[in-house]
């Protein structure tokens, strides 16, 4: 039986973006270039640059535009570019030295750019929600397990490959919201994997499972930054002390053909 793989990040979001409803969860992507890197920062001040084919966060740097003060004798105040990736942070005074910084490490790779969505965080460190939906034994779709994913120090993407940790869900919310609204706001996630699996399902026929990357904001706005079809599933197995989570996924991946549980 076959699963579905698409590696495109453009490729997905594009599929997202003909349908209104989910539309409106997407953060403004683009495909990486010099003039896009100049709208995106003086609308955004904050961008994401992804590749567009990639796993693990590798290759995934974050610019931003901040403004500094002059000095006190001319006065007024200047832009200045900051680029994070990995665990290194470089500044640039001119644009066209930070894109020609980005070029260099893209190294020849297509890429996208996408607005940046300031994660809530805990205990200072920004955290992301991994949404799993998988294909059910009588061909629905069903969002199994959601959880957290905590940033390393000094990172600025969370997954485990990049030394992130990982977190209960309701434990990350209850810093920023009360069990009725967490709740809400798991129901909610749970039926966008669903809808999000549906849609990207009328163009890739044999789909049987996706990972949904969610960033909540500080107004607490839910934000798809990613679709993963090939999501990782040991971190089900490994974080929920509830076995019959782990039972539900695994016997769903089994019965769509997943092989590397």
């Amino acid at each position: 039986m076959t699963v579905q793989r698409v590696s495109s990040k453009w490729a997905k979001t594009k599929i997202l973006l003909l349908n209104k409803d989910l539309a409106s969860y997407v953060p403004d992507t683009r495909i990486y270039s010099l003039s896009e890197l100049q709208q995106m920062l003086d609308a955004y001040t904050l961008v994401y640059i992804k590749p567009d084919q990639g796993t693990y966060g590798n290759g995934v740097m974050c610019a931003e535009k901040v403004t500094v003060p002059l000095s006190e004798h001319s006065g007024g105040i200047s832009a200045q570019y900051i680029l994070r990736y990995e665990t290194s942070t470089e500044a640039y005074k001119e644009l066209d030295s930070l894109h020609r910084a980005i070029t260099q490490l893209c190294a020849g790779k297509e890429y996208i750019i996408q607005k940046g969505i300031r994660l809530l965080k805990q205990g200072g460190s920004p955290f992301d929600l991994r949404v799993l939906t998988q294909k059910t034994p009588d061909g629905g779709w069903e969002s199994t397990g959601i959880i957290g994913r905590v940033a390393a120090h000094q990172k600025i993407i969370t997954n485990h490959h990049s030394g992130g940790t990982t977190a209960h869900f309701r434990s990350l919310m209850k810093e920023h919201m009360n069990m009725e609204e967490t709740e809400q706001l798991r129901r909610k996630l749970k039926d966008l994997g669903v809808r999000t699996a549906k849609q990207l399902q009328k163009k890739y026929r044999n789909l049987k499972e996706i990972g949904l990357d969610i960033a909540i904001d500080e107004r607490f706005d839910i934000w798809i930054l990613e679709v993963n079809t090939k999501p990782a599933l040991f971190p089900f197995k490994k974080f929920f002390k509830n076995p019959a989570v782990y039972r539900k996924v695994k016997k769903y991946a089994l019965a769509y053909g997943r092989r590397k549980l």
